[in-house]
Parts: structure tokens; C-alpha cells; sequence
């Protein structure tokens, strides 16, 4: 393999009950993706929870997680003896004591790089989210990992493109997308959104999402990788409980911009009614 390819990967899994057995099989899947040379993981969203906001119920706050605590430290232990980064959405407990929707980011030496929180909280059929979750309020960060710059956009933001604009703007070149989607009849738009991300931004867009658990819901997968020209680099996966592995070639950022070079060609004067 050459030396400019780096494999990712998505976990794409079901969970039960038991948040502590749903991690370990995380971990047991993400060594899984190391085995097969996976330098950056991702998981989907709340990865070790069953999708509790598809009901309100004050009882589940109780299962939120403080940073740092032992689902951190397990997830930094993990990057640190694999030497991957690795991106783990959680249901946070704040020092604010408020709740997010978040995304912990670990470098390959097990460091947290910082975290991403869930800016656009949805409030449809099955999923309460403005029940649980605050908005975010760390903006949009990126994270330098050994491997590569990354960004996240935590399911319903793949819907806001600004959000993926502006990590594209300060040298993002792989989103990952974790979310929780389980209505099969959108599972076309929620692709047409990834691709088109990675369109307008040039860059890789990997959405991992979750397939049946036991929380009732029909996840239904479909975890795929598309490169900045918009081409699936791995097709959208199955309904399958596994690992979804994609070796890419981060030179290609570079020379999809050169050829389509929409970022530099922004107007931001003319766009202050966004504001």
C-alpha cells in the first residue's frame, strides 16, 4: 500500500441495554478496524447508549457521562494502545451542568484533542432531542490527529451547510458524520447531503450510522465514505453490525480544490444576510 493511502473506518453497530457491554463491543469492533489498518475510527451517535431520545424520560439524564470519566478513559486507553484517533459521540453531563449531544476527539497518543458538541438538536417523532440536549456552544472545531485535520457534523447539522463550510475553511479534510437515523425512506437524502458536503467543501465525508439494536427503532445503516469530487469511496454499507473501512488519499483534497476551486471563490461580503 502506498504511503499517502490512510484507512479510516466507521463502527457501525446496534446497542442494547447496558451501556458498559455496548463499549466493550465498540472497543472489540474498533480493534477489529485497527487489525485491518484503520488509523482514524469514528462511532455513531451516543455509541454506547441505546437511542434513549426516542421517548422523554427524566430517568435517563442519569446515564450521562462527565468528561473527563470512565468512558473517556477507556476510549483515550484505547487510541493510546492502538495508536489511532479516534472519535467517540457521547451523552455528556457538562461542568455547566447542562447535557450534550457530544463528540470527544482523541489523538493516537490517547490525548483528547478537544470535543465537538451537537449544534442543530432535532425534535421529531422518535427522536425528543431538545428534551436531553442543550445546542452546542463550542462552535465548529476542528482537531489535528497524527493522520489527518478533522471536522464533525453530528446528524441533523449535515442539513446546515454552514457548519461544514466553515470546518472546511479552517483546513478540514475528512468530516465524519455519526448520527442516528432510522427512517429507510430518507436514507437517499441523508446520502445526497454527505455528497454534497463533500462537494461544496472538497473534502472526505464519512457518515457512520447505527443499525438495529434493542431500542426498538429500525436503524437502518448505510455507513459510506464519499471523496471531495463527490464519488463514493465506499458505497453505503448494509444493514450489518461491522466495520466500514476506507483507504483514501488526503492529496486529493488539494487537487480537487486546484480544479474546483469554490473555496476560493467565496463572496463572504455578499453573504452578511446569512448572518
Amino acid at each position: 500500500m502506498s504511503d499517502n493511502i490512510l484507512t479510516i473506518a466507521g463502527i457501525q453497530m446496534g446497542c442494547g441495554a447496558d451501556p458498559g457491554a455496548n463499549l466493550e463491543r465498540a472497543l472489540g469492533l474498533g480493534r477489529v478496524a485497527v487489525e485491518r489498518g484503520a488509523k482514524i475510527i469514528c462511532f455513531a451517535e451516543c455509541f454506547a447508549w441505546p437511542w434513549f431520545p426516542r421517548q422523554a424520560d427524566q430517568s435517563q439524564f442519569a446515564t450521562a457521562e462527565s468528561v473527563p470519566g470512565p468512558l473517556s478513559e477507556a476510549i483515550a486507553a484505547f487510541a493510546r494502545e492502538c495508536q489511532a484517533a479516534v472519535v467517540a459521540p457521547i451523552f455528556e453531563r457538562g461542568a455547566d451542568a447542562a447535557y450534550y449531544n457530544t463528540a470527544l476527539v482523541f489523538d493516537a497518543d490517547g490525548t483528547m484533542l478537544g470535543h465537538y458538541r451537537k449544534n442543530h438538536i432535532p425534535q421529531l417523532q422518535n427522536y425528543q432531542e431538545q428534551f436531553y440536549f442543550q445546542p452546542g456552544n463550542q462552535g465548529f472545531p476542528v482537531f489535528h490527529t497524527r493522520y489527518a485535520t478533522i471536522g464533525i457534523q453530528i446528524s441533523w447539522d449535515n442539513f446546515f451547510p454552514e457548519g461544514s463550510r466553515l470546518l472546511a475553511l479552517q483546513g478540514a479534510e475528512l468530516i465524519y458524520a455519526p448520527m442516528s437515523a432510522s427512517v429507510i425512506a430518507s436514507a437517499a437524502k441523508w446520502e445526497r447531503a454527505i455528497v454534497g458536503s463533500a462537494v461544496y467543501n472538497g473534502v472526505f465525508a464519512f457518515r457512520v450510522n447505527r443499525v438495529e439494536g434493542e431500542d426498538g427503532l429500525p436503524f437502518y445503516g448505510k455507513s459510506c465514505c464519499v471523496d471531495p469530487n463527490g464519488d463514493f469511496v465506499v458505497e453505503p454499507s448494509g444493514l450489518s453490525e461491522g466495520v466500514i473501512l476506507a483507504e483514501i488519499d488526503l492529496r486529493w483534497v488539494k487537487t480537487v480544490r486546484d480544479i474546483w476551486p469554490f473555496l476560493q471563490d467565496r463572496r463572504p461580503e455578499i453573504y452578511t444576510g446569512l448572518a
